[in-house]
Formats: structure tokens, C-alpha cells, sequence
């Protein structure tokens, strides 16, 4: 499969996000790339209030990225935000593949974490979502969810080889560090090449100084063995990148962790005292 990872640092418009999306894919069509990947919340940063952004999975900004990519040929996921029954929003993936209707994977782990609720103001998903492109079984996870391994071997036990990471990583000491450990375990965990691909760092420093996560950059892709084929830096960078998911098939063979699986409970029966 032939990808794009797209570090890009997104702003407070959705209209000003929606042609920064148009015109990378656009430019990375002409490299015969079958699907790119923006970041979590593509749609509009965080730091700001979403309720009056959010739209549903056919509304216009969605509508415009699904004729993008029928106009390309190229598979386009980003983060957006959708509207809630209870009144909160969901942070959604889109998943637009040509000639299909659009795909959304609704954020299941919400990041209440580091002195942030997001949980406040989104509702958690509640469904895994794989998705066929380019011929090949695609898993999807955002952000927060790179912390539960359970959702990543979940994803690979139904048939996932590849599985995208939408991310917008917040700052702090020891986060980089964190990320960079969890996109590689959760490949390992899984079997599966996983590509994490960030928010760029902002260049204002009030954004980067909000306390809202941001972004951090450093967008990553780990093999099925935890190799890192690909590290971007901090700032914004957007690669083309082809990827050989025949190593799925090895590192399964080969580590045979998914095989392996055993149900875990007490020996005896008891818990110990």
C-alpha cells in the first residue's frame, strides 16, 4: 500500500482546514498514493468550542471531502467532530473511500487525563471499524485509544493488517517519550504496521501554551515487528510512503502473539491473600 501521512497543524475554521485537506491530497494523488491520513481533529483544532462545529457524517464538510475523493481515486481519513444525541459531540474519523459511502469511527477512549475532560464535552464511541482499502483490511484508533492494547489486538484478531492513529498528542514532560514507546508497542501488540499520525507542533505559542493538546508532531510508523520505518520531527511535513504489509503474515507467523492468546484468570479459582 502506497500512503501519505499528513503532519499538518490545523487552525480554529473548518473552511480554511477543508482546503488545507483538499489541496494535499490533491498534490499526493499524483504519486499513485491510495490513501492519506490526516490528523485528529483536522476539522478544527482543539482548544476551542466544537459544539457549534460539529456536523453530521453527511453535511457539507464531509460531503466535500467524499467528492475529493472521488474526484482523486485517494482514500482521505480526518478527524472531525459529529454531533451527540445527549447533547455532547462525538470526535469522529471520517473515513472516505472512493465510490463508498463515508465511514465514521466514533473516538471509544476519551482523553480525561493530564487535567483535561474530554468527556465534558464528547461522548465516547462504542463500536470498533474496519474498513477495506486499496484491497487491505484497515483498523482505526484515535489518539488517547493508542493507550489501551486491548482495542489495537481487537482490531487484529478481526482481520485488521494496518491500523491508523489520527492523533493531536498534548505537550508535557515525558509525552513525547510516550508516544513514541506506544506507537511501536501497540504494533508489536497487535501484528499490525501502525501509523500514527499527529498534529503538527503549532507555531503560536499561545496555542502551543493553551494547555489544550495541540500536537506535538513526530507522526510514526512502526511495523509488525515494532521496526520504525518512519519519525517525522515537531513540525508540519507531509511523506509518501509504501508500505509492505506482507510483513504482517511474518511477524504473526514469527512472534505468533495473536496465537498465543490465553483467557487470564486465577489458577486456582482464588485470589491470593
Amino acid at each position: 500500500m502506497r500512503l501519505a501521512m499528513a503532519q499538518i497543524s490545523t487552525g480554529t475554521d473548518p473552511d480554511v482546514n477543508l482546503t488545507r485537506i483538499v489541496a494535499e491530497t490533491e498534490r499526493v494523488a499524483a504519486d499513485g498514493v491510495d490513501l492519506i491520513v490526516f490528523p485528529e481533529a483536522s476539522m478544527c483544532r482543539f482548544g476551542v468550542s466544537l459544539t457549534g462545529v460539529a456536523q453530521p457524517l453527511d453535511g457539507p464538510w464531509a460531503s466535500r471531502v467524499v467528492r475529493l475523493v472521488n474526484d482523486t481515486g485517494v482514500t482521505v481519513v480526518a478527524g472531525m467532530f459529529t454531533p451527540s444525541d445527549d447533547g455532547r459531540i462525538r470526535n469522529t474519523l471520517l473515513i472516505a473511500r472512493p465510490g463508498k459511502p463515508a465511514l465514521g469511527y466514533d473516538k471509544i477512549h476519551l482523553f480525561d487525563a493530564f487535567g483535561f475532560a474530554e468527556s465534558a464535552t464528547i461522548a465516547p464511541g462504542e463500536r470498533t471499524v474496519i474498513a477495506e482499502i486499496a484491497g487491505r483490511r484497515v483498523g482505526f484508533a484515535t489518539c488517547y485509544d493508542i493507550r489501551f492494547p486491548e482495542l489495537f489486538v481487537e482490531l487484529a484478531a478481526r482481520g485488521a493488517e494496518l491500523i491508523v492513529v489520527p492523533t493531536s498528542w498534548g505537550s508535557g514532560a515525558g509525552k513525547l517519550a510516550q508516544w513514541e514507546l506506544l506507537a511501536s508497542a501497540r504494533a508489536l501488540d497487535s501484528g499490525t504496521t501502525v501509523v500514527a499520525v499527529g498534529q503538527a507542533l503549532p507555531d503560536d505559542p499561545k496555542v502551543r501554551d493553551s494547555g489544550a493538546p495541540t500536537g506535538i508532531g513526530h507522526s510514526r510508523i512502526s511495523d509488525p515487528f515494532g521496526s520504525v520505518i518512519a519519525d517525522y520531527d515537531s513540525g508540519e511535513q507531509v511523506g509518501v510512503h509504501d508500505i509492505d504489509l506482507t510483513r504482517t503474515d511474518k511477524a504473526r507467523a514469527a512472534l505468533a502473539t495473536l496465537a498465543n492468546r490465553r483467557e487470564i484468570r486465577s489458577l486456582d479459582g482464588t485470589d491470593a491473600t
